[in-house]
């Protein structure tokens, strides 16, 4: 379990709620989605897990399906049901500030292979407010497989990877309010989701 302190990069929570070019929750294939599958009296961690399986279990990671495509935005990937992490974490941050609940974007620095010369590579994931305990949690729906089992919960975190120091490894603590620059070129900059996985991923923040 992590014991990482999260900081927000801004105070003014609205930051946390908007659309935007990459979170762009006013797309009509988002509109449609948030509208037949979630209700206003819904209750607000009930809505906000249902999100967070919805992209960690609907929406394929790239690399487990080995797939070339390159989604970048939250409607891309919505569409194409697929996704690499920073695609996949648009996405859940659309559908949960479409709802009204503050998303952000938080990073780890990885070993991209489970090898002591492994390159590294910044992974993306949520944090969310959860309004009922004032409390802001971060949820990673990278999606599992094998050797990951991320889960939602509101005290211990289940996330994807367990960052290990002695490795270099870093959890970074900032919230942001839109994903970081270099991880939106990594996508934009390039034309195979494979290739960008093994040799273009960020290596810093």
């Amino acid at each position: 379990m992590s014991k990482i302190k999260l900081q927000l990069e801004f105070n003014d929570i609205e930051k946390y709620l908007k659309s935007s070019y990459y979170v762009d929750y006013d797309n009509a294939n988002i509109k449609n989605l948030v509208q037949s599958e979630f209700k206003p009296s819904d209750n607000q961690i009930e809505t906000i897990e249902k999100a967070y399986l919805f992209v960690r279990d609907e929406i394929c990671h790239s690399w487990d399906i080995q797939s070339s495509n390159v989604t970048v935005t939250a409607s891309q990937a919505l569409a194409y049901k697929e996704g690499i992490c920073y695609a996949k974490s648009n996405l859940l941050a659309a559908i949960l500030r479409s709802l009204g609940i503050p998303a952000g974007f938080c990073y780890q620095r990885l070993s991209l292979f489970d090898t002591s010369n492994s390159p590294f590579c910044i992974h993306a994931l949520n944090a969310v407010y959860i309004d009922k305990i004032n409390k802001w949690i971060r949820l990673d729906a990278r999606g599992n497989k094998e050797g990951i089992n991320a889960r939602f919960s509101l005290n211990e975190e289940h996330l994807a990877f367990c960052v290990r120091e002695d490795m270099g490894e870093i959890d970074y603590p900032l919230i942001y309010a839109e994903p970081v620059k270099c991880t939106m070129e990594a996508l934009e900059n390039n034309i195979d989701a494979l290739a960008i996985y093994l040799h273009n991923l960020p290596s810093s923040i």
